[in-house]
């Protein structure tokens, strides 16, 4: 979740006819429709929809996808539980579509809520508590009221129970309470993080009442009792989920709904891997497809529905911020405990190589944990930066105090021999020797291995060719493919030496980001920190990050928390590209406007017959 703001604090007298909270305001309380990191809510309180959508968009038809992202405990090649908010099993995509929350999101700002269970908030002047007012007519499913006992619930479970991810990013919820039927009142912990109430008012809301007779923290194949816009509707596990849209939805025509889930049907198909899925796609197994490796998208996208016309194929730009993609080395294990072993890694891959001859020069290479967005380092520290890293120049490599680190650039032969050289001195530093067989061993004596765990052969053409010369060095480099399900378990409990992940924190990064980099993640099983980043310079600018006041602030605090993380050299840095590639079979039309920050905001396309008809697919 990453939600951005304009003046969180907005009159009442500006919100119209939007009754006051009764006896429960507070003297100095103001009142919103929404909520912002800094207040800059794009929208007024009697906005009538987001301007991205089509108000008049049909309902009607069926879109199929893969998964794309993942949240919780999700798996991109398998599912067996309907529960995505544990750790236990590999949850199911989109289930997401059943459960409403207090608030929505906007995809054209960069952080912005705005009411959907709760009509409005109230804040107390010192931001430490927010009042939200429920709509009395929001409903489950079955029928029955969402109540504040059923926001209460659901944020005490999250937290006490529920995946490491959201124990984590409700840890400054201090407390919450149900005022009668209609207000929920949270507190939060005195230096909270800017974004707390927005990852409050972001969660799914659950029913009290069908937890009460069974276990919140189990794996379970029984579609939970939900109140979103879809239901589930048909599941076989690990092959597919089917979705209906609830034709009386309680909140169909509420402004942050309006446009949206036009499809009477929703499936997410699962495939072993990638060239499955891209093969089902040609033949039209499913009808939407958003594509991630560049080979396939230059050479492969030539098949006979889309020379026919029947497959549209678009590139679309994106304006979210690319974060972070790379193969992550897990620092716990004593063999990459010392930085010069890392950089080593990194010398050893031939990005330049790599993007001519298997990815048509078509990316850029990743160089920080801010890519494509304003957050990321360059140049020396200026002053600002200075002031926050000083307090810790003794424990920081001198190289955070200068020109950010940047991964080599090679001469594109494949087998830089200069950057070989290099990566063979650092590990001679760090103690490593070759010995007369030429293996690399480490200090202590053993061969130095390294094993790439992998659940998916897509990346293999792009990880073989580092693997070679690694092994150029006398290393014993290899890949470890498994079974989706051991994946994530390997994953969840640090049992890996490198693998592949890709991370994006938004335009105002907050509690999230403690997950991924804070030394008590480090320590978590289930966290994003999969690098085992633990660092007291890290764990202080990640607090200043979170609780800027400003975006010039969190801008300042988040470029210099990126050469710290460079410093570190936890990952070796892979690629990313500013657009998004997606094709279609071509049944759906689409509103002229696109979010900036929501790809193709899919939930805002619609089913046209006609189109469907011309292409033989009604």
């Amino acid at each position: 979740m990453s939600p951005t703001r304009r003046e969180l604090l907005i009159g009442a007298a500006a919100l119209g006819a939007t009754p006051a909270l009764p006896a429960l305001a507070q003297e100095g309380e103001r009142e919103s429709h929404g909520l912002s990191a800094f207040g800059d809510l794009k929208y007024p309180a009697d906005f009538p929809h987001f301007e991205y959508v089509n108000p008049r968009a049909p309902k009607g038809g069926s879109a199929s996808y893969t998964i794309s992202s993942g949240t919780g405990n999700q798996s991109f090649q398998t599912f067996n539980t309907l529960n995505i908010y544990v750790l236990k099993g590999d949850g199911a995509a989109g289930m997401g579509l059943t459960f409403d929350s207090l608030m929505a999101a906007s995809l054209d700002e960069p952080d912005s809520l705005y009411g959907l269970v709760a009509k409005s908030v109230r804040i107390s002047p010192d931001g430490r508590v927010y009042r939200f007012r429920l709509r009395p007519e929001a409903r489950f499913h079955d029928g029955s009221r969402i109540t504040a006992r059923d926001v209460v619930f659901s944020l005490e479970t999250l937290k006490t129970k529920g995946h490491p991810a959201y124990v984590q990013l409700l840890r400054p919820l201090e407390s919450v309470t149900a005022e009668g039927d209609d207000v929920v009142t949270v507190r939060f912990v005195e230096k909270r993080g800017r974004d707390a109430p927005l990852v409050v008012a972001g969660m799914p809301i659950f029913s009290a009442a069908y937890y009460a007779t069974r276990p919140f923290e189990e794996s379970t194949l029984e579609a939970p009792l939900g109140s979103g816009p879809y239901r589930v509707k048909r599941v076989e596990v690990g092959r597919f989920i089917t979705f209906e849209r609830v034709p009386d939805f309680w909140a169909k025509d509420l402004p942050v709904m309006v446009g949206l889930n036009n499809f009477d049907e929703v499936r997410y198909e699962y495939f072993r891997d990638r060239e499955a899925g891209y093969q089902a796609f040609t033949s039209g197994a499913y009808t939407i497809r958003e594509e991630f490796t560049s080979r396939v998208w230059k050479t492969r996208y030539d098949f006979p529905a889309l020379r026919e016309g029947k497959v549209i194929r678009e590139e679309l730009a994106d304006e979210t911020p690319s974060g972070a993609q790379g193969w992550f080395i897990n620092m716990r294990r004593e063999k990459f405990a010392d930085p010069r072993v890392r950089e080593a890694l990194i010398q050893c891959f031939d990005f330049e190589w790599t993007n001519a001859n298997i990815m048509f020069s078509v990316m850029r290479r990743t160089q920080s944990m801010f890519e494509n967005s304003p957050l990321k380092a360059s140049g020396p520290p200026s002053p600002e930066e200075l002031r926050l890293l000083e307090p810790f120049r003794a424990s920081l490599d001198p190289e955070v105090f200068g020109e950010p680190v940047t991964p080599p650039v090679s001469d594109g032969s494949g087998q830089d021999r200069r950057l070989l050289r290099r990566a063979g001195e650092l590990l001679a530093q760090a103690g490593f020797k070759r010995d007369a067989g030429g293996v690399m061993r480490q200090p202590n004596g053993q061969p130095f291995t390294i094993e790439f765990l992998e659940d998916d052969g897509s990346l293999q053409p792009h990880t073989n060719p580092f693997i070679k010369n690694l092994r150029l060095l006398g290393i014993d480099a290899s890949i470890r493919m498994v079974d989706p399900a051991q994946y994530q378990r390997r994953v969840e409990e640090f049992d890996f030496d490198l693998t592949v992940r890709r991370y994006s924190f938004g335009l105002a990064p907050g509690e999230a980001i403690r997950n991924n980099m804070g030394s008590a993640a480090a320590k978590t099983r289930g966290s994003s920190n999969l690098a085992g980043i633990s660092h007291p310079a890290v764990d202080a600018l990640v607090e200043a990050v979170i609780q800027a006041k400003t975006r010039e602030e969190v801008t300042i605090a988040a470029r210099a928390l990126d050469r710290v993380l460079r410093a570190q050299r936890f990952w070796v840095p892979q690629w990313f590209r500013a657009e998004n590639w997606i094709a279609y079979w071509d049944q759906y039309a689409r509103p002229e406007i696109l979010p900036k920050y929501g790809r193709a905001a899919f939930s805002a396309w619609w089913y046209d017959p006609e189109k469907a008809k011309r292409i033989g697919r009604t």
